[in-house]
């Protein structure tokens, strides 16, 4: 099933943003695994609990773990071959960041919840992961900087609610919710695009 399968990617993707931060910042393995597998999997525990869903399905199934688990080693072995660290801990993070955005707007959708809901829980639960690591290693989280990062994630989730209304394809939903909010993340990130600031503010 294709949502099983993004879902798989986007906490693969987003553990390895995670410890590609924790190699970065010389972790040992089991810190980078922790960082890694909690920042795979944080999305999803904070959209199950949202949506009242007990036991959260990433704690409740191995596969989650394990993926984000192998995910985390790859990078920790191969972190040497992977580039530049902060420039592949941004696409990585774009990467989960579209497809945990678009999964997590079908679940909602899913299990009964309103278009609203679907864009909000679909928006929070690709955000999630990357406050978490973020937090996890005392950064300042993405969400907070000043490029764009939660409004690709409400475009992509907006996108499958809209769909869905539209009574399209589970599947086309999740293709073009992930491409949207993906895309956009990456452009900004290209293009160096981001929401203004407050004027005339005081130096501090």
């Amino acid at each position: 099933m294709l949502l099983d399968l993004l879902g798989y990617v986007g906490i693969a993707v987003f553990a390895a943003s995670g410890a590609l931060v924790g190699v970065h910042r010389r972790l040992d393995l089991f810190g980078v695994c922790v960082v890694g597998i909690t920042t795979g999997i944080g999305g999803g525990i904070i959209r199950d609990l949202l949506l009242g869903i007990h036991p959260p399905t990433s704690l409740d199934t191995w596969p989650n773990v394990v993926v984000g688990f192998f995910a985390s080693l790859v990078v920790f072995i191969g972190h040497r071959q992977m580039g530049k660290l902060r420039r592949g801990v941004l696409v990585l993070d774009a990467f989960g960041m579209g497809l945990f955005a678009s999964t997590g707007a079908t679940i909602a959708l899913g299990v009964g919840g309103s278009g609203l809901s679907g864009a909000l829980i679909g928006t929070t639960t690709a955000v999630a992961g990357g406050v978490i690591r973020d937090v996890l290693v005392n950064e300042v989280p993405l969400l907070l900087h000043r490029d764009l990062y939660a409004l690709p994630a409400l475009l992509g989730a907006t996108s499958v609610v809209v769909a869905d209304a539209a009574a399209l394809p589970e599947n086309l939903g999740l293709v073009v919710g992930t491409v949207l909010a993906t895309g956009l993340r990456l452009l900004a990130l290209w293009r160096k695009w981001n929401l203004p600031q407050a004027r005339n503010l005081p130096t501090l």
